[in-house]
């Protein structure tokens, strides 16, 4: 007698294959959103260190640390991210940070092209900055995490800038950080709570021969006195000519104060354009990988999850420090 084995017909087989792709295509949104929920969850994690150092700082200097102040004869200041640093983990690459220098002099570079986890979103795809990207010799240490300096659309570098930038109509910064000025907690009158002290931004391309528009910084060549003139003008720019890029080096390196590297405005909406506006006047917006907006930690030490579509005077109204304005949760 013959037997006759069972085994899979060609259909059958096509059956299970199919089955099996349509519970990888149901599940596997399923894992991509719980490492997403990973991942913005060691985000937070970093946002909180850095409100924590922040108070660590405080508790020792009695005021917030200054970004982009000029040092006599120094040149490219340090940012508060740097300064900071040495009341988180990596006091040994602190250490080797000298803050009476530039922080591009070559003493400093071996600790500034460290990568500083602290400083890293994982959301982030950009963060590692590209092999080869160095600006004389100096390694390059990116930074996902920016200090607020409100909602003025001016650079502020110190007093010397009333008559070069404001003229008397550019409103003055009020944020948490800027130059020239210790702020301390009293100066926080609306409230630790009510302000923010840091933000996510993604780190640029590095490339001035393409434009993104999520994470480079845009030049329209206008003059913006408000920041409404800023925001409309920002959006207005026309960003695949590529004579109006700014710049593509945004978020590196970590130990460098300035606009594209370590600060952020709160003149536009979350993740939205960034612009620069010369002489001086900037609005970077706050921008990050994750879904539908960016987290925020507050001068309090605390994180919160702000929404893309929160009104837009909540959000400016968070980025001041003293202006008074009353926040509703119904605005987030």
């Amino acid at each position: 007698m013959r037997t006759q084995r069972a085994a899979f017909t060609l259909i059958e087989l096509l059956v299970v294959i199919a089955i099996i792709a349509v519970l990888i295509a149901l599940l596997l949104p399923a894992v991509q959103a719980a490492r997403e929920a990973a991942r913005r969850a060691q985000c937070v994690n970093n946002l909180k260190q850095l409100g924590l150092a922040m108070h660590n700082y405080i508790d020792s200097t009695s005021a917030v640390p200054l970004g982009r102040t000029l040092q006599a004869g120094t040149y490219r200041p340090f940012s508060q991210q740097a300064r900071i640093l040495g009341f988180m983990e990596d006091t040994t690459v602190f250490n080797t940070l000298n803050f009476s220098l530039s922080s591009y002099d070559p003493s400093n570079v071996t600790g500034a092209a460290v990568a500083i986890n602290s400083f890293l979103c994982p959301s982030d795809v950009a963060t590692q900055i590209p092999s080869g990207q160095v600006l004389a010799g100096y390694g390059w240490g990116g930074v996902n995490y920016r200090a607020n300096e409100g909602t003025s659309v001016a650079m502020w570098y110190g007093t010397d800038d009333t008559t070069n930038v404001n003229n008397g109509i550019v409103a003055p910064p009020n944020g948490l950080f800027y130059s020239d000025q210790l702020i301390t907690l009293a100066m926080v009158t609306d409230g630790l709570s009510n302000t923010a002290a840091f933000s996510e931004h993604v780190i640029g391309d590095f490339s001035n021969s393409i434009a993104t528009d999520f994470s480079d910084t845009f030049e329209p060549g206008t003059h913006p006195l408000t920041s409404d003139d800023a925001y409309s003008m920002c959006l207005a720019d026309n960003i695949n000519n590529l004579s109006t890029q700014g710049y593509s080096n945004v978020g590196a390196p970590w130990v460098y104060g300035y606009h594209s590297t370590t600060s952020y405005w709160h003149s536009a909406p979350p993740n939205t354009r960034s612009c620069m506006f010369p002489p001086s006047r900037i609005s970077t917006t706050a921008n990050s990988r994750h879904p539908g907006g960016v987290n925020l930690g507050l001068a309090d030490g605390s994180v919160r999850f702000i929404k893309s579509t929160i009104n837009l005077q909540t959000w400016r109204a968070l980025g001041t420090r003293n202006l008074g304005e009353v926040i509703s949760s119904d605005g987030y």
